[in-house]
């Protein structure tokens, strides 16, 4: 059962997600550069029980409320979106979970699973 809902969770996180993987340089105080990995998977929905499912199924990452209204530039009709987020080794669990399954975000979770695999 839990591969079918892995596959289920996959394709939506296909869909409706994101995947951030990459190095980029930040400047400290005093001037001091370094290189910042970024390592980031999210889904926004504003279906809270949707992303409430992927939450507890994963078991990783947080829900976080996106409230759309609170600018003055935000239009009436848009809507609060719920936000499932996780990052760098959370994120890495979750990738080797999807990527067998995933088919528009494969590239990238492969990216994140050899990250973390090269010093293995």
């Amino acid at each position: 059962m839990s591969e079918i809902v892995d596959s289920y969770v996959a394709g939506l996180f296909d869909g409706e997600g994101s995947c951030q993987f990459k190095v980029r340089p930040e400047t400290k105080r005093g001037g001091r550069r370094y290189n910042c990995l970024i390592c980031v998977l999210e889904m926004s929905m504003t279906d809270e029980k949707t992303v409430r499912f992927l939450h507890e199924h994963l078991k990783e990452g947080t829900v976080n409320l996106n409230v759309k209204n609170k600018s003055p530039s935000s239009q009436p009709h848009w809507k609060d979106q719920w936000r499932w987020r996780c990052s760098h080794r959370q994120a890495y669990g979750v990738a080797k979970r999807l990527y067998p399954y995933a088919i528009t975000k494969k590239h990238k979770l492969e990216e994140i699973i050899k990250h973390y695999e090269k010093d293995r």
